[in-house]
């Protein structure tokens, strides 16, 4: 698809267009911020990364991103003011609550929460009648079934219904295979769309073993792709799982399956969907990470738009990258429910001949619960309702997570950890999902779990040398800055709880942590024996309690719930960096 400069500044203005609203909190509340309007013949809806958060939450956007190499100051790595400007986005407004950080609590108070199915279910559903029949599509771009205390108490079914309720046509995944292969089948079967993954094969063993397959001969698991008619049109959708399953979880939750990017085999799927197919467009599911997507639309020819997620990056306008055989348009839709993605399409002559693309925050005070999705997710949620809702503590402050080093929230589970487990030193992973809480809100167990609910919680508590963290830091700290994002596997900085570090993410593996150093002012030594506790270890058995129960019981003793001290992250070769900002 050929896009013009004329063609940007329409993808431009498109994405500027929701949410432009004056000054007023009467007038925010009586304009229509949903006007998209209609254009094209196709209309696709694209959701990601929601993590289960079936209700409206807050949730804060990164103050630091940090782009090095090739994406340092491009897109998705620029926050707060840098953002604002280079996607022409005014300060102070909603949109600026939505897709930044800046004055979040003041902002968070006065527009409200974001997301939250019932509310999301009106939006598509009026964005889907604006299209007409039989011309739209609403895809899930995965990280849908996991990521609250819902989830985890059905390992993942309410999510599979209440998706079924919301519509979605389409959906690849990625925490959705933490369940467990048997799990992971049996919600397949209960989810009533279609669930494409092309880059899953059987590993060779389990295909010797005769194990299940979507096509015994090629071996791979699942559906890689489908062609749709949408509009008199011929799309074909082809789905791009999370590349890096078994790294970044433990591999026995998926001991028969590979994974991987598979350029080669993506680019076979996009020539045969254009010439033996007869698509008039080609569209990629993915769940790479906005980065590796990049990449990719650089490598494989044929694609005309890639509806990315993983990273949790709102980009409101695409990314247009060239390649041998024209240019991909690369998007990320957010996280948490905060945000459903509307990319027009004029599909004609067997081509795309335009596009409009409109990332749309999702407000919930202006948009009415749709009331089959809210009555069906009370019922849902009433079996649990005194376990989820029970009181832990309140907030003493903004509780957050999102971010490349440090947050609160995180901060405090490592709190929990070293005062509850006995240990110098405590690690948390950088998950970049769970919702923020503002100060004085109360800490429910509910809320908990949508911090910590996955399928292997266990805490350990172990002795480890100063080299040994070092290694395990620098490991963890590469897969976040490695300049080849084909060797990022997303997610952010391990939380480190009892120590402070300097970071220099330009640098080359070994070279990027320094000047490590205890709470109470000692350096941490090489050859030195600390006790390190931690979680969610993907290489060890499960061996002890689920964090959830240390970090509860040290909540209710605190009552009101803050961090004891912020361990910092001095940060080294990031002046001027557009993804970072010191707050």
């Amino acid at each position: 698809m050929a896009v013009s400069r004329r063609d940007t500044l329409k993808l431009l203005a498109a994405g500027a267009l929701v949410g432009v609203l004056p000054p007023l909190a009467r007038a925010q509340a009586r304009e229509d911020i949903y006007a998209i309007g209609s254009f094209g013949n196709v209309r696709i809806l694209h959701q990601t990364d929601a993590h289960a958060q079936a209700m409206p939450v807050h949730f804060r956007e990164p103050s630091a991103n940090i782009g090095v190499a090739g994406a340092a100051g491009r897109p998705p790595h620029l926050v707060g003011e840098a953002f604002l400007a280079h996607f022409g986005i005014p300060a102070g407004g909603r949109r600026a609550h939505a897709f930044t950080y800046l004055d979040f609590e003041e902002a968070a108070h006065r527009y409200g929460r974001m997301g939250g199915f019932a509310h999301l279910k009106t939006l598509i559903d009026r964005l889907r009648a604006e299209a007409g029949p039989g011309r739209s599509l609403l895809l899930d771009g995965g990280d849908l079934w996991q990521g609250s205390a819902l989830a985890q108490a059905t390992s993942g079914a309410a999510m599979v219904e209440l998706g079924n309720l919301l519509g979605i046509d389409i959906m690849t995944g990625h925490w959705e295979f933490t369940y467990g292969e048997a799990q992971f089948r049996k919600n397949l079967a209960a989810f009533k769309g279609e669930f494409l993954a092309q880059n899953v094969f059987l590993t060779d063993e389990a295909a010797f073993n005769g194990a299940p397959s979507f096509d015994a001969d090629s071996g791979r698991v699942f559906s890689p792709s489908v062609v749709r008619e949408i509009g008199g049109a011929r799309i074909a959708i082809i789905g791009q799982a999370f590349p890096y399953q078994p790294i970044a979880h433990p591999q026995r939750l998926v001991a028969d399956w590979t994974f991987g990017i598979r350029e080669a085999e993506l680019q076979k799927l996009v020539d045969a969907a254009r010439h033996e197919q007869r698509a008039d467009a080609v569209l990629l599911l993915s769940h790479n990470g906005m980065d590796v997507d990049l990449k990719l639309a650089s490598r494989v020819s044929g694609i005309d738009v890639i509806l990315g997620g993983h990273t949790h990056d709102a980009v409101p306008t695409p990314s247009i990258v060239a390649n041998a055989g024209g240019k991909t348009l690369v998007t990320n839709a957010g996280s948490s429910g905060k945000f459903l993605a509307v990319l027009d399409l004029d599909v004609a002559g067997g081509r795309v001949r335009d596009a409009r693309y409109t990332l749309a925050p999702v407000f919930a005070n202006v948009l009415p619960p749709d009331a089959a999705v809210a009555a069906r997710l009370q019922a849902l949620e009433a079996p649990h309702a005194a376990e989820f809702s029970a009181k832990l503590a309140d907030a003493g402050e903004l509780l957050y997570r999102r971010g490349n080093f440090n947050g609160t929230m995180d901060q405090l589970i490592c709190d929990a950890l070293r005062h509850e487990l006995g240990a110098e030193i405590a690690l948390s992973p950088g998950f970049r999902w769970g919702p923020s809480l503002l100060p004085g809100a109360p800490i429910t167990m509910g809320d908990l779990l949508s911090q910590t609910a996955i399928t292997y919680p266990d805490v350990y508590v172990q002795d480890m040398t100063g080299a040994q963290l070092k290694s395990i830091m620098e490991d963890v700290c590469d897969n976040l800055f490695n300049k080849d994002p084909y060797l990022q596997q997303g997610g952010d900085m391990v939380r480190i709880g009892g120590m402070d570090y300097v970071c220099a993410p330009a640098e080359e593996i070994g070279r990027r942590i320094s000047d490590m150093t205890l709470d109470g002012g000692a350096p941490v030594v090489a050859e030195k024996t600390y006790r390190v506790a931690g979680w969610a270890s993907v290489s060890q058995p499960p061996q002890g309690k689920p964090v959830w129960e240390p970090v509860a019981a040290y909540l209710r003793k605190l009552g009101t719930a803050k961090p004891a001290k912020l361990n910092q992250v001095r940060l080294k070769g990031v002046g001027g960096n557009p993804g970072y900002a010191a707050s």
